[in-house]
């Protein structure tokens, strides 16, 4: 279930951030801009959350 939040708020992120980015230059919405940033977001969040960033248990 962590990895569908992570996914979907990547994904309302990126689309907020390509749109603000976009309509400051002057150009329109680009999916394809979008979903690539959310998997990048979707792939570092993970990484960092899973691996480098895991706790070590006191065994």
């Amino acid at each position: 279930m962590r990895l569908i939040w992570t996914a979907v708020w990547s994904f309302l992120l990126s689309a907020m951030i390509v749109y603000v980015i976009g309509s400051m230059s002057g150009q329109e919405f680009n999916v394809t801009g979008t979903i690539a940033l959310a998997v990048t977001f979707s792939l570092v969040t993970v990484i960092l959350g899973e691996g480098v960033l895991k706790e070590q248990s006191d065994n």
